[in-house]
């Protein structure tokens, strides 16, 4: 695995089958790292969120969750290996850990949905332990609470779906209060895993053509498609007055 820096953000260069194994070896040191997922639009975010930059920094893996940032990869002379999206990255995890007994927390998305996404992940996955399911929208003050059930259940998995970048500054700011194995900030997936939201088909998915099925599913998400382009002029510009990060 290497590291590449794509406009300042580590990305790693890695494949799907090797993220799931090195994830599954690091919940077993209870070390509470995290892997984030960033896409287009959050490498646009860090541009001007030095926190957003050092959550980055501090991740355990930085998985590639869009074609939006090969294509930036690319345009900086820098190469991915594949697009990781969340939800895949999820359920190839989430296989593994039930062949192995382990257990997940769900945090994130709205009430209820957490725990459908619980009951189908524990049947679709036999052996996989529910640790606790919350609701993403909980009072600023009830943060310790929160931390304190996550901690009594001390799953090997947390995976937080709080929206980016919502959930990294999260991640990134609890990891030294929580006493788990590893954590994942991974978007919409607990509403995909729940049914509240469905995928773009394979063929979709495969032409790198997901973001634009999501826009036609959920018309109010064109502003976000719109910031792609800007993204690309931003690495463009990077390109051409030599500013490549490595």
């Amino acid at each position: 695995m290497k590291r590449l820096h794509v406009l300042g953000i580590g990305i790693d260069r890695i494949s799907l089958d090797e993220a799931v194994e090195r994830s599954l070896d690091v919940m077993d040191k209870r070390e509470s790292r995290y892997v984030i997922t960033p896409n287009s639009e959050f490498l646009l975010c860090a541009l001007k969120s030095p926190g957003l930059c050092s959550a980055a920094d501090s991740a355990f893996l930085s998985l590639p969750d869009s074609v939006g940032v090969l294509l930036v990869a690319s345009i900086l002379g820098l190469p991915l290996n594949e697009k990781i999206p969340g939800v895949d990255f999820a359920e190839a995890l989430l296989e593994k850990m039930g062949q192995r007994g382990k257990s997940v927390f769900l945090l994130g998305a709205k009430k209820g949905i957490a725990e459908k996404a619980a009951d189908k992940v524990s049947i679709k996955y036999p052996g996989l332990v529910i640790a606790g399911t919350s609701s993403g929208y909980y009072p600023p003050h009830d943060e310790d609470k929160l931390i304190e059930r996550i901690n009594a259940a001390s799953p090997d998995l947390l995976i937080v779906c709080l929206g980016s970048p919502k959930q990294e500054l999260w991640m990134h700011k609890n990891a030294a209060r929580l006493h788990i194995g590893l954590m994942a900030g991974l978007g919409g997936t607990i509403d995909v895993l729940a049914g509240a939201v469905d995928r773009a088909p394979l063929k979709w998915r495969e032409a790198g053509f997901e973001w634009l099925y999501r826009v036609y599913r959920e018309p109010k998400r064109i502003l976000r498609v719109l910031r792609i382009p800007l993204v690309i002029l931003v690495s463009l510009w990077y390109r051409i007055g030599g500013k490549i990060y490595e």
